[in-house]
């Protein structure tokens, strides 16, 4: 990489380009609406809302809590007429308020925590300070708060006749809650909107609120048989309910007895419902779950889920009423198909560059250390010196490097972006600082920054605005948020990638483990997973560390290949163990070095490339060598230089992270649907646990042969 190029890259950093979105709001349909009266609801045209709900057509009936997106201000207008008509149009269809309260913004407020502190929408602060339209939430704005007439809710809105509680089962999820109600995702998620739209958690005994189920009320079930049942000792409602699928109430209903007498008591004959026993639970132990998308019939579905109609049909009554966008069907566990699963969750695979939505305007915000403070630009050579001497410099200034390729090429794929680039100086003051004044308000995600700390501060922040944050680090045990996505997978993902390769290689080889005293925990692990493993201590005091020849020979198999695992950081060791495997390496005695954790121990210039060649040594890795492609060309036309590893990361995770926000302008969403994606030189597959996070669990398996790094079995 040249210094020309970064030099360059320093001086175009604060650059920013402005686009005016789309404006949507949600609208979960009530019994009897119709497109019509919901477009004359929010005055816009019945053709918009067509428009962006491919999943019904013109004359539908609408299913209740069907969740519709709606385009507000549709027209075609100017932005301030649009603005205008947005205000009148809203000014209509609200009540008038009994008054205004004068609020001062303080430092770290949002529009979205001020509307909380006064019981009002975001819309009716911007409402009735138009100002905010245009600009940016500041302190020491002066705003009027409208006050309303408190409004009783009416019974009907949600009749809780209709609804019951339901305690999350283990293993369950929303997937085969959703199936087993007969519901989609979208009405589970407008019916408990305390559940998070970061992660698809459920926690064991998570009360949720769910339409009842037909047949599942004592009116329903009074033409079933009944039998006796004697209650056991410890025995309770809960656990009787759950046994027999009626609720705690229908029991104590069925059998007074249980009201007079305090309770339900050991030997007591009461009567329960004969219910029909489901042999398969619907968790995610016995099936994994697909949602219908618009448009879709049934043979394309049974095509690319590898099932037939009748079996399909067993497993989904509901189908019989015919196929609906939205349903969530069911499949047996190892069902195999055009598909990927995650999570238990069925996703199609989606050809990002193919389901791009140009109205969607991604606004991005990158926080790295540039270190301007500390360059001359206008001396190349001590520039240059600078840059050489801190890695920091040289990630962040090659990251963005790539990042520039990225933001290029998804302009001419007809995506706008709003970038905003910040040099935090590697100063957690300064990295505070600049995140406390910048308003993050319909920010789409947050690349950085470095350093962890930092990363925590920006990441709690961000939280708060619902907005991601894009570490370019591993994950660390000790941070947990949910909001964040660690886009490098962490040493113990890479590890458990190698072993699993092993375990799906492994024939009759001969295991030899050889390990340093600070790594001999991996040694354990690896011995843990393969019990025949053999295991070689090395030999270590103050001065040296060295491997016993003759105990090592007498592990060695002549009959079986010898695949032998190499885990320490030591650059000593690597030299000397390599030497040593490639001595050994013989017509007669095959011998395949292995690592789990290739670190820079094994990248030092005293490192024998020819004896790693030879040895085939292979390790799990989270970047591949970049071919002569359309990214390096570009690279190479903009910069004057091939890109370097940073360089390609970078372009990889913006270009990732850019397809998917045009896909769907929220990277929570877009993340819960889309699978493993790759590009240059890095594949993304986040995977996401409860408030910890967004983890990157895709990697490569690479060798050396014959003086080149290779890829080992591509995956499909």
């Amino acid at each position: 990489m040249s210094i020309r190029f970064l030099i360059t890259a320093i001086a175009i950093l604060l650059f920013s380009c402005h686009a005016m979105a789309q404006q949507f709001s949600s609208h979960a349909v009530k019994v009897g609406e119709t497109v019509y009266s919901i477009a004359r609801q929010y005055k816009v045209k019945p053709a918009d809302i067509l428009k962006y709900n491919k999943e019904i057509a013109e004359g539908d009936v609408l299913q209740p809590n069907t969740i519709l997106v709606i385009p507000l201000g549709a027209r075609q207008e100017s932005e301030r007429d649009s603005i205008a008509l947005k205000l009148q149009q809203e000014k209509e269809a609200q009540e008038k308020p009994l008054g205004f309260i004068t609020h001062k913004v303080r430092k770290r407020e949002t529009i979205f925590s001020i509307g909380q502190k006064y019981d009002v929408s975001e819309e009716d602060i911007k409402r009735y300070n138009s100002k905010l339209y245009a600009t940016q939430l500041k302190k020491g704005m002066r705003l009027k708060i409208p006050r309303f007439p408190e409004i009783e809710v009416q019974q009907d809105s949600i009749e809780l006749v209709d609804y019951e509680t339901y305690k999350v089962l283990p293993k369950e999820t929303r997937w085969s809650i959703a199936n087993k109600y007969g519901i989609t995702i979208d009405s589970l998620l407008a019916l408990n909107p305390e559940l998070s739209v970061t992660t698809n958690y459920l926690a064991e005994g998570q009360e949720l609120k769910l339409p009842k189920l037909a047949g599942s009320s004592l009116e329903d079930q009074n033409v079933q048989l009944y039998i006796s049942y004697t209650v056991p000792p410890k025995k309770t409602l809960y656990s009787l309910s759950q046994e027999y699928k009626i609720s705690s109430q229908d029991i104590v209903r069925l059998n007074p007895e249980i009201g007079e007498r305090g309770g339900l008591k050991e030997g007591m004959v009461i009567r329960l419902p004969e219910m029909k026993s489901d042999e398969n639970e619907v968790n995610t132990e016995n099936f994994i779950f697909y949602e219908v998308k618009p448009k879709q019939t049934v043979y394309s579905l049974t095509r690319n889920l590898g099932i037939d109609y009748k079996e399909l049909l067993q497993l989904n009554p509901d189908l019989a009423t015919g196929l609906k966008a939205g349903m969530v069907l069911k499949l047996p566990k190892g069902q195999k198909g055009d598909f990927e699963v995650k999570n238990s969750l069925i996703l199609d695979k989606i050809n990002l560059l193919d389901s791009i939505n140009s109205l969607n305007k991604p606004k991005l915000i990158y926080l790295l250390p540039f270190r301007t403070d500390k360059l001359d630009l206008n001396d190349i050579e001590s520039a240059a010196d600078a840059i050489s001497r801190s890695n920091a410099i040289s990630y962040s200034l090659g990251l963005y490097s790539g990042a520039m390729v990225a933001l290029d090429s998804i302009s001419e794929l007809g995506i706008s972006v709003d970038v905003k680039t910040f040099d935090t100086q590697l100063d957690p003051d300064k990295t505070r600082q600049l995140i406390q004044q910048e308003n993050l308000e319909g920010v789409s995600a947050i690349i950085g920054p470095l350093q962890l700390n930092s990363l925590k501060e920006v990441a709690i922040k961000a939280a708060n605005a619902r907005v991601p944050v894009i570490a370019p680090l591993a994950s660390t045990s000790d941070f947990e948020l949910e909001n964040v996505f660690f886009s490098i997978p962490s040493d113990q993902i890479l590890r458990e990638r190698m072993l699993g390769f092993i375990k799906d290689s492994i024939t009759n080889e001969n295991i030899i483990v050889i390990t340093d005293a600070k790594n001999k925990p991996i040694g354990e692990k690896i011995i843990e997973e393969f019990p025949l493993a053999k295991s070689v201590d090395l030999q270590e005091d103050e001065e040296n560390i060295s491997l016993d020849l003759e105990v090592f020979a007498s592990q060695l198999s002549l009959e079986a290949k010898n695949w032998v695992f190499v885990e320490t950081d030591n650059f000593k060791v690597v030299s000397s163990v390599s030497s040593i495997l490639n001595s050994a390496n013989s017509d007669s005695t095959i011998v395949r070095m292995f690592t789990t954790n290739k670190n820079k121990a094994f990248e030092n210039d005293v490192i024998s490339g020819a004896h790693l060649s030879n040895l085939n040594f292979t390790y799990p890795s989270v970047y591949k060598e970049t071919n002569n492609n359309a990214f390096v060309r570009r690279y190479r036309r903009q910069f004057g230089a091939d890109p370097d590893r940073y360089a390609v990361r970078g372009f990889d995770l913006t270009f990732d992270l850019l397809l998917k926000l045009a896909y769907k302008l929220n990277l929570f969403e877009a993340s819960n649907i889309i699978g493993r994606t790759e590009y240059c030189g890095n594949k993304f597959d986040y995977e996401t646990e409860l408030s910890s996070g967004y983890y990157n669990t895709a990697s490569y398996i690479m060798k050396y042969q014959d003086m080149r790094i290779t890829q080992v079995n591509p995956e499909p």
